[in-house]
């Protein structure tokens, strides 16, 4: 991968009853952030590897002292979900990356190796999509800056990943999707490992 390449990370300060709501419904505040912090480990565990510049975009501050140490550390704008990862893409290719995926932190089973394949995709492609199960996606990357892909669209729902693949049609881009993944947003979204925390 080349060194124009650009990993984002949304992440969510992890503080009790601001992690994980739908899941705090059925598990109760204090486990659901004991899992989203194994969430945000995992997380850190797959892309620490990556030889590539990484940038956290936290929810509500900075935190200066935290695993993602090493790490370029931002805040995230003001606004919807796509307002926000549009501001943190332009960031990006203003600052003259060429490829730049973003992620979130909900999706244990993500793994090094589909976000290798994403940055190589965009070699090739001008955008790549990693669809969740609940008809959304856990990651999305481009290889120039496309605006459209977060205006008006459902955010947190089964309706996201078609829409997002709609427009790209619609603007003519080529794209390539990964596997399917499970995010973790509710109790029967856990793994065999995020339920021994329980």
């Amino acid at each position: 991968m080349s060194l124009q390449s650009l990993l984002i990370i949304f992440a969510r300060n992890p503080q009790l009853g601001s992690v994980k709501t739908r899941l705090a419904a059925d598990i109760g505040e204090e486990k659901a952030l004991d899992i989203y912090k194994v969430l945000l480990e995992r997380t850190h565990q797959i892309t620490e590897p990556l030889d590539i510049d990484k940038l956290v975009a936290y929810s509500d501050y900075i935190n200066t002292d935290d695993l993602w140490n090493g790490y370029f550390k931002v805040e995230q704008t003001e606004g919807d979900l796509g307002k926000r990862m549009h501001d943190a893409f332009k960031i990006g290719f203003d600052s003259d990356y060429e490829r730049i995926v973003l992620i979130g932190t909900d999706c244990y089973e993500l793994e090094t190796s589909d976000i290798q394949k994403a940055f190589a995709d965009l070699e090739h492609h001008d955008a790549v999509v990693g669809p969740a199960e609940d008809g959304g996606y856990y990651l999305i990357g481009l290889s120039k800056m496309v605006p459209n892909l977060f205006h008006n669209k459902s955010w947190s729902t089964e309706k996201l990943l078609g829409e997002t693949k709609n427009e790209i049609q619609n603007l003519g881009l080529t794209h390539t999707e990964l596997r399917t993944l499970n995010d973790v947003d509710q109790k029967s979204d856990l793994n065999e490992a995020l339920i021994n925390l329980l």
